[in-house]
């Protein structure tokens, strides 16, 4: 065990939050508090200075990775531990390259968030059991399409995206209603593991400029 470990839990769902911190409450050595959006957990992040932050990637207010920056600029001695239901490599790689010691799926036996925690506590890396198994595969994939996660569809947005086009002139574009071409939107940005739509548009602008391949004509 370690003594007096402090645990920030950022996480915008009621019912798995307080799962999650009655989880963390069966260790007498840890004492925690609760955040519910991106920018509550970056004042308490600043205010407890706790040693390990479980961050959610799907907050209401910011994306969980975008946050992560801010976080260890504030609290540079801070482990996070990612706590998300996206088990997609994609999502794995982006958070350790961001300084993520730890990702623990809401699909994981619920004794994986300690075990994350004092991994993290422990310098260490920790990964559930399902993302490292993806990531394992990952590795059997081609890794020269940034896109290879999203569908025909969904590529084709990506590369309206980039051609400038608004939300109206793509769903005018591919036959389809507004709503539906703003939950595509959605989506890639959760598959990609990108917070917001300027930056999904500054991401698909680049791709464009890159001359990536597949990124209208790609594999379902």
């Amino acid at each position: 065990m370690t003594a007096g470990a402090k645990i920030l839990l950022i996480e915008d769902h009621p019912i798995v939050r307080d799962g999650c911190l009655r989880i963390l409450a069966r260790r007498p050595d840890f004492t925690a508090v609760e955040a519910a959006t991106a920018q509550a957990g970056l004042a308490a992040n600043r205010t407890f200075l706790p040693d390990v932050i479980i961050l959610d990637l799907e907050l209401p207010d910011l994306g969980g990775l975008d946050a992560m920056p801010e976080l260890l600029k504030d609290n540079p001695s801070a482990r996070i531990v990612i706590f998300s239901m996206y088990e997609a490599a994609s999502f794995v790689t982006k958070a350790l390259e961001r300084g993520a010691r730890g990702y623990v799926t809401k699909n994981d036996d619920p004794n994986a968030i300690l075990q994350a925690v004092d991994k993290a506590l422990a310098g260490a890396v920790y990964l559930g059991q399902s993302v490292a198994q993806n990531l394992a595969l990952a590795n059997f994939e081609p890794a020269d399409d940034p896109l290879r996660a999203l569908s025909e569809r969904e590529k084709q947005v990506v590369t309206l995206l980039g051609e400038g086009k608004s939300l109206s002139e793509i769903s005018a574009a591919l036959a389809i209603g507004y709503k539906t071409a703003a939950n595509i939107v959605s989506t890639v940005k959760q598959k990609l593991g990108i917070g917001t739509s300027p930056a999904l548009i500054k991401f698909a602008v680049e791709l464009r400029g890159r001359g990536a391949r597949g990124a209208g004509e790609g594999r379902a």
